[in-house]
């Protein structure tokens, strides 16, 4: 959510951002917030001088009285009553302007990072590099929940009795390959100096509108009846919400956090046959990252963030690439983005497994995050985050990339510790 004193002074900036973001229907809205902006200033100063008024008024018939002189000193009274009666309707107007800024605000987007390659979607999303040799296998690789069935290490139609579609239940040597990959994942950010959490898995409405869109709510959340809470679509929103209403010191910065948690989503609509399975699905498990850091080190932390996902899957045997996000398909919050995509042998082709995001001080902003800085001097600090590992989905690119011909798993070196020692499942 951009300032409104940023977009009172550059309005253009704001409208040619929109533009990129090919959101052309959106460009009145800077003129609207301008105009009720203008208008809540004015009425504004109109209410504080009003105010004043009567507060220099108010003294006036004290001293008065002190000096007997009571005609004077009802004559003012009923000047402040006249007053009075005129501050309720500016008040009203203030609140009315105050009510307008906030419900346009929210929909004007970030502005994004000046190298973000322009595109009205996805389909124009822009390859970065890649990492490790994307081949085929030799032999035919099955679709992953086969693999799954032949290791014993899935059932879907017990998930589907007991929770539907979209649920699933991992089991032997497949449940515990899930969690080794998670516990890598944690010690893995550890080690690069991250300090680990395990965060609530509900949150306040307060918190879920200061990190997300509320388009992006009403697709993804799930609201527990009868209470001001939500389940988390990942643990990002408890980690940045965890700082709501902060002001922190500068040299408490940058906060590198690592966080575990199950996720839950709504995955609204309908998808295709290659994202059955355990590909998208309304439960599932995640080790993210999440920074708070100086708005002059955000670009260097992304940059540092998304080669740590990268390492992460270099180390599992995985071929992966990354994908710059163009303008049209970054959410409004976001200033940059870079999708983690993996190598399917089955599919020849590679998919998303993580995203890493840099959203300026969009969300610090909305939950009124602040830091002190040495000087004095306040501001609003950056926020970034990306995935570690989101199995079962990347559990999906472990199976089909570390399957060998004869349907057992080969477990890589810096795994094995967290598999008992096992250095291949199936055999």
């Amino acid at each position: 959510m951009l300032d409104i004193k940023f977009i009172r002074e550059n309005p253009d900036l704001v409208r040619t951002n929109m533009e990129r973001k090919f959101q052309h229907d959106k460009l009145e809205l800077v003129k609207r917030v301008i105009t009720s902006d203008s208008l809540y200033r004015i009425k504004l100063s109109e209410l504080e001088n009003k105010r004043a008024e009567m507060n220099s008024a108010s003294k006036q018939i004290g001293v008065f009285m002190s000096q007997g002189k009571r005609e004077q000193a009802e004559e003012i009274k009923r000047s402040v009553s006249e007053l009075k009666l005129t501050i309720p309707g500016i008040e009203a107007e203030v609140e009315k302007c105050k009510k307008q800024i906030d419900e346009i605000l929210p929909q004007i987007p970030q502005i994004i990072a000046d190298d973000v390659p322009l595109g009205k979607d996805d389909s124009e999303n822009v390859e970065v590099a890649r990492f490790g040799a994307a081949e085929p296998k030799p032999f035919d690789v099955p679709y992953h929940v086969e693999i799954m069935e032949r290791l014993n290490g899935i059932e879907l139609d017990a998930a589907r009795k007991t929770s539907g579609n979209g649920f699933y239940y991992l089991k032997g040597d497949v449940a515990r390959l899930h969690s080794a990959i998670l516990s890598y994942a944690r010690d893995f950010m550890i080690d690069r100096g991250f300090t680990y959490y395990v965060p609530p898995f509900m949150i306040r409405s307060e918190v879920v509108t200061g990190v997300m869109s509320f388009a992006e709510m009403e697709g993804m959340m799930y609201k527990i009846e009868g209470e001001d809470l939500y389940l988390i679509g990942t643990s990002e929103h408890s980690m940045i919400g965890k700082f709501i209403g902060e002001l922190i010191s500068e040299n408490d910065l940058p906060q590198a956090l690592t966080s575990y948690s199950p996720c839950f989503r709504k995955e609204v609509g309908a998808h295709g046959i290659e994202e059955r399975g355990v590909y998208r699905i309304h439960q599932f498990e995640k080790q993210e990252m999440v920074v708070l850091c100086n708005p002059e080190e955000s670009a260097e932390w992304f940059a540092k963030m998304c080669q740590y996902t990268v390492d992460f899957f270099g180390t599992l045997d995985i071929p992966v690439r990354t994908i710059e996000c163009c303008s049209g398909d970054l959410a409004d919050l976001k200033v940059k983005s870079i999708d983690v995509e993996a190598w399917s042998p089955r599919q020849q082709k590679f998919f998303e497994v993580g995203s890493c995001s840099n959203l300026g001080d969009a969300q610090a902003r909305r939950l009124g995050i602040r830091v002190r800085g040495e000087d004095g001097e306040k501001y609003i600090p950056h926020t970034l985050n990306n995935t570690v590992a989101a199995p079962p989905r990347m559990l999906i690119a472990f199976l089909e990339n570390n399957l060998c011909e004869d349907g057992s798993v080969c477990i890589p070196k810096d795994l094995q510790l967290y598999m008992g020692g096992k250095e291949v499942i199936g055999s």
